[in-house]
């Protein structure tokens, strides 16, 4: 959904984990996304499908695929696909909110996150080596 430099990002980077980014520095106006977003959206599923087609990982996470579909970037049919080709040794994760029915249907596991107390309701800013 964007390609802000994280603190996640950096970690995956120093422990070596393959990390394929797709987006712009732009949020998405989920009412009006842009031609670019549609386009960002679907080359990072089509990457997903040529990983899960290729073999070769125990585990893929398509980060804030949900949100994706949410905003209309991607349908949801193409992910739902996905999952019927995943095969039986492949662990993978989706994220995001507004999760589909169709989705949770097809899902093993689901967990909620919920935000209780963050350091940003007290006015601090983004740290350094936390949040980027």
């Amino acid at each position: 959904m964007k390609i802000w430099n994280y603190g996640e990002v950096k970690s995956l980077k120093k422990l070596g984990i393959d990390l394929f980014r797709y987006g712009t520095t732009e949020l998405i106006d989920p009412d009006k996304p842009s031609p670019i977003d549609f386009e960002q959206a679907d080359k990072a599923l089509s990457k997903a499908e040529e990983l899960i087609k290729n073999g070769g990982y125990d585990i893929l996470i398509l980060d804030e695929i949900t949100v994706a579909i949410d905003f209309k970037l991607i349908p949801l049919k193409r992910v739902v696909d996905l999952l019927e080709k995943k095969p039986d040794n492949l662990e993978l994760v989706l994220t995001g909110r507004t999760c589909p029915k169709e989705l949770f249907e097809k899902a093993d596991l689901i967990s909620r996150i919920d935000e209780i107390k963050h350091p940003f309701q007290k006015g601090l800013v983004a740290r350094k080596g936390i949040e980027f």
